[in-house]
């Protein structure tokens, strides 16, 4: 019974809590990994209705169903790469707002690396 009580704490401890005002590392990874998959979402979406307006022309037309799948897939990439390279700045916030919903003081962008 001991050992059950000290393996909780321990992983308590690691993991932080809101009532004592830390988050721990594997919270703030979690938190960030949603942060950045919400970026790369409303991306595609934004990139998805640039890339609807180009028209049938070149080499996205719409022959049959292929021109749609390859420029969705597209799509998806760009707004990844763009996450990678460091984003529009919308994960940073939504990161911040995460932490403070959990009870948290944010130290801006050290959250992923740290």
């Amino acid at each position: 019974m001991l050992q059950d009580t000290t393996i909780t704490a321990n992983a308590a401890a690691s993991l932080g809590t809101a009532a004592d005002g830390r988050i721990g590392p594997a919270s703030k990874a979690k938190a960030w990994k949603t942060a950045t998959e919400f970026e790369s979402m409303f991306l595609e979406s934004s990139l998805d209705r640039l890339t609807q307006s180009q028209g049938t022309d070149g080499p996205l037309g719409e022959n049959g169903t292929g021109g749609s799948v390859y420029r969705s897939m597209l799509t998806k990439e760009y707004a990844g790469q763009i996450v990678k390279s460091g984003g529009v700045g919308i994960a940073d916030s939504i990161f911040r707002e995460i932490m403070k919903m959990q009870g948290a003081a944010s130290d801006g962008a050290t959250h992923a690396q740290g």
